[in-house]
């Protein structure tokens, strides 16, 4: 069956998510994340396309992009490529490190646009990593909070904050409160929700382990400590899995993760 064409977007506004291939995780440390942005920055030069939010998961990001002096596809293709070429070098690997075609839907009424500047920064929150959106490192928001900070260069913050107040002040104090508010009722692309391989589950237990510091899961004296009682209670969360199954996973006893939920009253 052919591809559906992409809709095209009358304003020249994205949302766009690129996803790792077989869900895999695209970054494996800070300076992953780094070198994405030092390309998204890279790539932008010259009015390629103009950024006005990000936010980079474990597994996939989220981008709200409007083209530039290029169409839509050649500056994520560009994107992409280099940073696949960075990350299979760096990680001495082949392949694929995104899914083949990036998934885009047009973005137009100006409610949508708040509404997705929104939900792109807060899925560190809705995916436990953080209790607020101001927490996470890895998203645009603190470019609209601080003009100093040397990684939000790459951001275009006049369309979203215009939107709040044509004073800067009043609409930064406007754009904070809003991000911070329960999401609407838009719908926007994300990681479709579908029953995990045990492969896959384990693979998604060692990225929340990063996620939470923890670097060597068989370590046993990594397992006496809260970082991680966090991480079993939010992957239990997140995956909804049996003691039994997270217990094989994390390579522990039914009793020891048993008790962990049971202080959260999970299990």
């Amino acid at each position: 069956m052919p591809r559906k064409s992409r809709v095209k977007s009358k304003s020249g506004y994205y949302h766009v998510m690129l996803r790792g291939n077989e869900k895999k995780n695209i970054f494996r440390s800070d300076d992953d994340k780094k070198c994405f942005i030092e390309i998204l920055a890279e790539k932008k030069l010259d009015g390629k396309f103009y950024l006005t939010a990000f936010c980079l998961m474990s597994n996939h990001v989220h981008l709200m992009i409007k083209e530039g002096n290029e169409d839509l596809s050649g500056s994520i293709k560009r994107i992409a490529g280099t940073y696949a070429s960075y990350f299979n070098k760096k990680y001495d690997r082949t392949g694929h490190l995104f899914q083949d075609r990036f998934r885009s839907e047009p973005v137009e009424d100006e409610s949508y646009v708040i509404a997705l500047v929104r939900y792109i920064h807060q899925n560190p929150v809705k995916a436990g990593l953080v209790k607020k959106v101001s927490d996470y490192k890895w998203s645009s928001y603190s470019c609209y909070i601080n003009d100093n900070d040397k990684m939000c260069q790459i951001v275009d913050t006049e369309l979203i904050l215009g939107i709040f107040s044509d004073d800067k002040k009043k609409a930064i104090e406007q754009f904070k409160k809003y991000i911070e508010q329960t999401e609407g009722t838009e719908v926007f692309i994300d990681i479709e929700e579908e029953k995990m391989s045990t492969e896959e589950a384990k693979e998604l237990f060692k990225e929340m382990a990063m996620e939470f510091g923890i670097k060597d899961i068989e370590n046993l004296e990594i397992k006496k400590r809260k970082e991680w009682h966090d991480l079993i209670k939010k992957y239990r969360e997140k995956t909804g899995l049996s003691i039994k199954d997270i217990a094989s996973i994390a390579g522990v006893t039914r009793y020891s993760i048993h008790k962990i939920l049971k202080e959260k009253g999970k299990a």
